[in-house]
């Protein structure tokens, strides 16, 4: 279960400096009388799709994935992100229910404001109304291109494309624990889970990686960037 922890602190969030630092003194107490922070366990559900949206909702601490369920039930992940991100805000303004699902892949912290009082900060502050909009259209951006990329590449080239994402852009380093499983990876890159299996054990005949259990390391990422680029 999720849980509400420690009490509002928004003058230090580094968060303020994200998205709230165009807010004056009185809009970040008065956002704290409207804002919650709850913890979630590896696994948890933080929304649902379908679920009404209430709230505006960032991701503080861990790493998450977005996805949605198919006509036969099975998952589809759009894109996995650490914080600094709004993936659960992608229709907020839109819809009046998630049209997708956002799951921890790690215990995470999320903070939660009320999205009426949002709504009532972007008509009073304009400055604060164009930068939420700006980040929101840059993760949209994102993961259009993100699909994009992984669409026009191979099989190899795409599990590639995964690993160096990981590298890059989630752990910043060329050893890491895989923080979903080989079908999650599969249903990120669209193959099947058995491509995905043969694909890292080829990486790994071929000196590419290393693997010890869950931890991978990139050993030559120079011939990963190749595949990647040539799939």
């Amino acid at each position: 279960m999720d849980k509400k922890i420690k009490p509002c602190d928004c003058e230090n969030c580094e968060f303020r400096e994200v998205v709230f630092a165009t807010l004056d003194e009185e809009s970040i107490r008065e956002l704290c009388n409207f804002k919650e922070e709850k913890s979630y366990s590896k696994g948890e559900i933080i929304n649902h799709e379908g679920e009404a949206i209430t709230d505006f909702k960032y991701l503080k601490r861990g790493l998450v994935k977005l996805f949605r369920s198919s006509a036969n039930g099975e998952e589809q992940v759009i894109t996995i992100t650490r914080p600094f991100e709004f993936v659960s805000n992608l229709s907020i303004f839109s819809e009046e229910k998630y049209k997708y699902s956002v799951a921890a892949l790690e215990d995470s912290i999320v903070c939660s404001v009320n999205l009426e009082f949002v709504k009532k900060l972007l008509t009073r502050n304009s400055g604060f109304a164009v930068n939420l909009m700006t980040r929101i259209s840059r993760i949209n951006d994102k993961i259009i291109t993100q699909t994009l990329d992984i669409r026009q590449r191979n099989l190899a080239g795409r599990v590639a494309f995964v690993l160096l994402y990981f590298t890059r852009e989630i752990f910043n380093s060329r050893v890491f624990d895989l923080p979903v499983s080989r079908k999650e990876i599969a249903d990120f890159i669209g193959m099947s889970s058995a491509n995905v299996i043969r694909t890292l054990s080829n990486f790994k005949r071929d000196g590419i990686i290393r693997v010890y259990g869950k931890t991978i390391e990139i050993a030559d990422i120079d011939k990963l960037e190749i595949i990647s680029k040539r799939g």
